[in-house]
């Protein structure tokens, strides 16, 4: 057998390639790599994650299951898992040289644990954008921003409620058909299932960002393009985030549950922190924070608790605490006296700071 550390590693549409050449149809090498990288799986997540389509799946489960590739079983539904390829290698290893490589990746596929990448998934239904998405919110920790219709609400509602129970910090806005007729959730449901609410008459896509690491897509009814989109990766976030803030959150026209504007005061974006503070902390108040943090440096969490001594925000002379849109460009740093020394913290995708912000707390304010 060739070393594997001495061959270079065979990408996945070249080893489907080399399993056809081998015999396999092309549906049967793509179930077969992904049920190698799966490990075990469900008929249907294989036929997701592979080019087989659905109707298909289960034959192609099948002839793999009789040429010996794989196993099948039922637990709640009909799933597959990969015997040891010992048993393709001597074929593989008897061909070209690509047989040899595609059987040394099998191998390491097989025995590698799984390794969580930054992917990016395209579904071409909105059901399946919608699960994922109750899935990702159920396991949140920090922070949800999520732009909704009101079927989609209702839909993600069980999920959005576990995860307030839990302390995530959640923001939606939803839209509201007025002419459908449609009623507007109680507000002591919403309150039950975020921080804050807003409304807003006008069709948005469906948008969930999650940790500030997944974001789930999908346009709204009206598109003529019906897709979704599952991305784990934080550029990604990042740019859906300011898509959110800037071009749903912001243009609310009607905001149905708001945080108290009393310490303390929870707050998920520096920037709104700073439009809050600014002048109180100009006319010499006292600001007592808490604020939970990123080091730039090292990526370690950090709990910083001080006193709040100046803010530098660009622009904010010209934008005032009550403009109906936050001022998004430039500069927004808070600076954090924690009785050692001057901390420097901005916000997401911060750069020039020691630490960036994912939940800042208002304690006090102390004229």
């Amino acid at each position: 057998m060739t070393n594997s550390s001495e061959t270079q590693p065979m990408n996945e549409a070249k080893l489907t390639a080399v399993l056809e050449d081998a015999g396999l149809s092309p549906y049967q090498a793509s179930a077969y790599v992904e049920i190698l990288k799966l490990g075990s799986a469900s008929a249907t997540t294989i036929a997701k994650e592979s080019d087989v389509p659905d109707p298909r799946i289960y034959d192609v489960l099948r002839d793999l299951e009789e040429s010996g590739y794989i196993e099948t079983y039922e637990q709640d539904s009909l799933r597959a898992r990969a015997f040891s390829p010992e048993a393709i290698l001597g074929d593989l290893h008897e061909r070209a040289t690509n047989f040899e490589t595609a059987a040394d990746e099998i191998e390491n596929l097989w025995e590698a644990p799984t390794i969580e990448t930054h992917t990016v998934n395209f579904v071409k239904r909105i059901d399946t954008v919608l699960d994922q998405a109750a899935a990702i919110i159920r396991e949140a920790t920090d922070q949800v921003q999520l732009a909704v219709n009101l079927d989609q609400y209702e839909q993600l509602r069980p999920a959005l409620k576990a995860a307030h129970e839990n302390g995530v910090h959640i923001r939606i806005g939803i839209y509201i058909d007025e002419d459908s007729g449609a009623q507007f959730p109680d507000l002591s449901e919403l309150q039950s299932v975020a921080a804050e609410v807003g409304y807003r008459p006008v069709p948005v896509p469906f948008v969930a960002v999650v940790d500030r690491t997944t974001t789930c897509f999908a346009p709204h009814k009206l598109s003529m393009n019906r897709y979704g989109m599952i991305v784990k990766d934080r550029t990604y976030a990042y740019i859906f985030h300011w898509f959110f803030l800037a071009g749903i959150w912001e243009s609310n026209l009607e905001q149905l549950v708001t945080s108290d504007d009393t310490p303390p005061m929870t707050y998920i974006n520096v920037r709104e922190c700073i439009r809050d503070i600014a002048d109180p902390l100009s006319d010499g108040a006292t600001i007592t924070a808490t604020i939970d943090a990123i080091d730039i440096d090292t990526e370690a969490s950090i709990s910083l608790a001080g006193t709040i001594v100046d803010v530098h925000y660009t622009g904010i002379e010209q934008y005032p605490a009550d403009v109906p849109v936050l001022y998004h460009g430039g500069q927004a740093t808070i600076v954090l006296d924690n009785g050692d020394r001057e901390i420097e913290i901005g916000g997401w995708g911060a750069v020039i700071e020691d630490y960036e912000a994912t939940r800042l707390v208002v304690e006090s304010i102390e004229d």
